[in-house]
Order: C-alpha cells, then structure tokens, then sequence
C-alpha cells in the first residue's frame, strides 16, 4: 500500500507563498476586471499592457454547463497568452503593495447581512488579471475597481485618481463567522488556483488548490490558474454562496464550481471538470498545501524558542473499508515522496490535531489555532493513491508539505474528467480521525537503547501514544497486541503498556537499518479480534 521515493538529493525547494500571504489576508488589497468583450467569451489575450480596461461589456447569460462548454471548446485550441499588467501596477514594489489597502467604505454586498465580497489588488508578485463577475437571476455582468476602491499610504509610486484597472489579484468573502456584529474572513482566492478557508475559532494556515500538475516532477511543475471567477449574489439568509472559476494551463482547462457554508467546521462543495490537453504524467486532485518546519517526531537542530512550528502535524487517510491511517509529517533531509494506495477513500486531508498552546508557544502565529482540512469525494474516484510530497526546509515562511488523489493510470490528452467533493475546514473536521478507534496522540524517536545510558546505539527508538476509543476503557492487563511491520529495515523489539495516570497506551518500537535507507513502518493495537486503533505510519529516513 505505501510506496516512497527520495530524489533531487541536497535540493531545497521551497513554495513561497507564506511570506505575502499571511498578510494580504489581514489587510486587503483590491484591483478590478472589466472585461472587452462579453462575459464567457472573455479570452485571456486582452489586450492589458497599459493596465486599462475596455468599454464595460453587456449582461450575458450565464450558467455551471454553460462555462463548462466553454472551457471544453478552449481546451481543443491552443492556449492563448496570458494577459500582463503594465503602468503603475508593475511598478509597485513589495514595500508598497504592503501599504495599498481595501477601502472599507467600498465594501461589495455591504447591505447582505450574511456575506460581503472585496478583492486584492494587482501588483507586485501579482500581474495576470483575474477577472471578476456577478450573477444575478442568471445574468453575469462585470464587477468593476478603480483605484478609488483602495487606501495607498506613503507610495512613491504615482497613483492616478479614479484609474480602472483590467483585473485584480484575487477575491475574498467575509461573514459572521465568529462573532454576529463581525464580518471575518470566510474564503480567499488568490494567486494561481490557490485559495484558503476558515472554520470558528481558527486562523489562516494550509491551503488548498484547483488542480496540481506535474508537482514534484522531475520536468517541472505546471500552475494553471483562475483566471475568471464568477459569483452569485446570495440571497439573504441563505447560509450559502457559490462562486465560479474558469481553470486555464499550457496542458489542461476546466470549469469550477464552490458552495460555500460557513461555520464551526466550514464546508465546500466543490466540482471539477477538467479537460487535457496534453497528457500529464501526475495529476493532482484536491491539492492541499502547508508547511512543517519541526516539532514532535522531527524536532530538527532549530535554534528556537518555540517546541514546534507547523500548520499540519500529519496526514489522515480513512479507507472505504473503515481503516483510518495516520502519517506524522517530516521536514526530511532530502525531497521525499510517499504514495498510500486506496480505492476511492472515504476521505484524506492534512490535521493539526494538538490544539494545546503550549506545544507551540507562538502568540503571535497561533499554530494552534490552524485549522485542518479534510477531502471527501462525493463520486466515485476509482484507484488511485494519496501522495504525499514533503520538502526540505529552513524557514518557517516555506509552504513545503503537498498532499493530493493521483489516480492510479495515465492521463491522456482529449480526456475529459469529473471530480466531485466537499472540503472541511476546522478545528476538528469529519474525518479527522476515526470516532470508534484510538487515535495516535504522539510520535517520538530518538537513539535506541537504554535511554539516558551513553554510548553508540545502532538502532533507533520509536515511541508512539495512542489514547481513545474501546482502549481507554481497558486495563494494563488486557489483551491487547501491537501490529507492526517495516520495509528497509529491521524491527528489533517492541514494548506495549498502558501508561495508567493518562488511560492512553504507549507502543516502543526499536528498529535499525542501513545508513542512507528510506524505511516505511507501520504499526496499530489490536485486541479481541477487533482493530483498537487507527494505523500509525512513518518514513524514516537514517541519515
């Protein structure tokens, strides 16, 4: 079931989104789309090199198989070139992007008591328009942004008055999500296909993407984007809202659709239908991007204060069958790749399980606060595996940790494929692990042996904690068993017991295996014949 690779050895790779990301969502920023011709005839090869719009195009119909009709003719004609910006938007430098806020007072939607809507200005790391439109009654029409739209403060760039610009950077939706006199930010779309959500009491973190292609590959990852994204003007009380997005690359384009729920865990539903292009060796469904840097079984030789720094401690895959697998996450030495092999899955997603403040001592990024995701396929996916593509890094600013659905055969060009699921955002979202069994609470590793005994040790010691479920209500003497196996290396002793002031259960796996060798463990408790336990599974890389 579980595959692994290493390659580009030495190679550090990092996803550097974080750096600007996390402070765009807090503030704003806001450009505009007015597009020269009518809405789903909008090409991307606009003239824009002086960032100024054409004359506003009329209303024209607009419906889900409508777009997608239009993304399938695309997808048979060669990809037109992608717009740029020009004038004063390409001259803004980071500092500055930094100071250009949204204007409250401009605030899209502001008499729906349920959602409003603004967007992120271009510039900076962002110059390819994305085009923006409202749907009301089924007719999409053009949401135009000046300048007039946004605060600049202390620019040395020149910003002319009332100037309409071609497209923005993104868009985001806020809503009473924690409190009900408060508008927070619900959902962000922003840069290539990326886009973020927040469930109650959480704080920006991991996110997720429309569709990866090639990541991790060896020629080279490709980063379709949206490029037009339409939105139905909710009615009020609702409690929903559904957006659009038209997915364009060198190699495939699609037509997206995003219901949107808010609440203590947020939900989206969310359909794809994609069509190649070309044949892409490693597609990616239901990406989710984040970013572990160290911490519990990976501690690193970090000079910090903090005793862990990440957005997601694990990977969780639930089978069909009810079998739940849980992957600590690493920040391996060199890049590493694990695929775990299912039959359309119950669900997977990347978890921040540890909700306790002090295992990150962080007031001021509050990982534990970050909110875990979890995938769950509404159709049938068929075979394929979960990947899992971890990424050396040495700053906490990396986004360095990818896990997606690749399915398990070739996609070819001329294809046409349909991916239905739904996204949870939360503390503790549905599938965070199994409700029945008990759960990993904890990996640690260090030199095996006798520990607090000196000396060389040519094994490795692994400790594992597992708490809940049928377990917890047994004593030390039940019978319970530990399940473990390992590839490319040897297990050496294992050790159960349960650890009586906590009811938890502590498994102690001594292993060893040649210098340079890329071992996968596994290991669960099983006990009257039934599994007690979800399976833990590890990559251990002996350096």
């Amino acid at each position: 079931m579980i595959k692994n690779e290493i390659s580009f050895p030495g190679k550090t790779v990092g996803l550097d989104r974080r750096t600007f990301l996390g402070r765009l969502l807090g503030t704003a920023a806001l450009g505009s789309l007015v597009g020269g011709v009518p809405a789903l005839a909008q090409q991307a090869d606009a003239p824009a090199a002086e960032g100024a719009p054409a004359a506003t195009p009329a209303e024209a119909p607009f419906s889900f198989d409508t777009l997608t009709e239009m993304m399938r003719a695309e997808s048979r004609e060669a990809p037109v070139e992608v717009e740029k910006i020009g004038n004063f938007l390409a001259e803004l430098d980071y500092d500055e992007f930094q100071r250009i806020r949204f204007d409250p007072d401009r605030t899209r939607w502001a008499d729906n008591p349920d959602f409003h809507m603004n967007a992120f200005h271009l510039g900076w790391l962002f110059k390819e328009p994305v085009h923006v439109y409202e749907i009301i009654d089924g007719q999409a029409r053009p949401m135009s942004f000046s300048t007039a739209d946004f605060i600049y403060s202390d620019l040395k760039t020149d910003v002319p008055a009332d100037f309409e610009m071609s497209g923005v950077a993104g868009i985001r939706l806020m809503t009473p999500l924690n409190r009900a006199d408060k508008f927070d930010e619900l959902v962000s779309f922003l840069g290539a296909s990326y886009f973020r959500a927040l469930g109650r009491g959480t704080v920006y973190g991991l996110s997720a993407r429309g569709l990866a292609v090639n990541t991790g590959r060896p020629e080279g990852e490709e980063f379709p984007r949206f490029s037009d994204i339409w939105l139905e003007r909710p009615a009020n009380g609702t409690g929903s809202v559904t957006l659009y997005a038209a997915l364009r690359s060198a190699s495939v384009t699609g037509a997206y659709r995003f219901v949107i729920r808010p609440g203590e865990t947020t939900e989206m539903d969310v359909t794809a239908r994609l069509f190649l292009r070309k044949d892409i060796r490693h597609l990616g469904i239901a990406p989710l991007t984040s970013m572990y840097l160290f911490g519990g079984a990976d501690p690193g030789a970090f000079d910090d204060f903090r005793p862990a720094v990440h957005d997601s401690e694990a990977l969780v895959l639930n089978t069909a069958s009810g079998e739940t697998f849980y992957r600590p996450l690493n920040n391996p030495p060199q890049l590493a790749s694990s695929f775990l092999g299912a039959q359309s899955p119950a669900s997977f997603g990347l978890v921040q399980r540890d909700r306790a403040f002090q295992t990150y001592l962080d007031a001021e990024a509050h990982y534990d606060q970050r909110p875990s995701v979890i995938v769950k396929p509404l159709n049938d996916w068929g075979q394929g595996s979960v990947s899992l593509l971890e990424i050396p890094s040495d700053l906490e600013v990396n986004d360095n940790i990818v896990a997606m659905w690749v399915p398990n055969r070739e996609t070819k060009a001329g294809e046409e494929l349909e991916f239905s699921y739904r996204l949870y955002w939360g503390l503790a979202p549905e599938g965070n692990g199994s409700p029945d069994l008990a759960r990993v609470l904890r990996t640690r590793v260090g030199k095996g042996g006798v520990s607090g005994v000196d000396g060389p040790s040519d094994r490795r010691k692994f400790v594992v904690d597992f708490a809940g479920g049928t377990l917890a209500e047994l004593s030390g003497e039940a019978e319970v068993a530990p399940n473990v196996s390992i590839q490319n290396g040897e297990v050496v002793e294992t050790v159960l017991s349960r650890i009586e002031d906590t009811g938890s259960w502590r498994l102690v796996i001594e292993a060893r295996a040649a210098d340079g060798a890329v071992v996968e463990m596994k290991a669960s408790l099983e006990g009257y014949g039934h599994a007690l336990s979800e399976t833990w599974l590890y990559q251990w890389v002996n350096k």
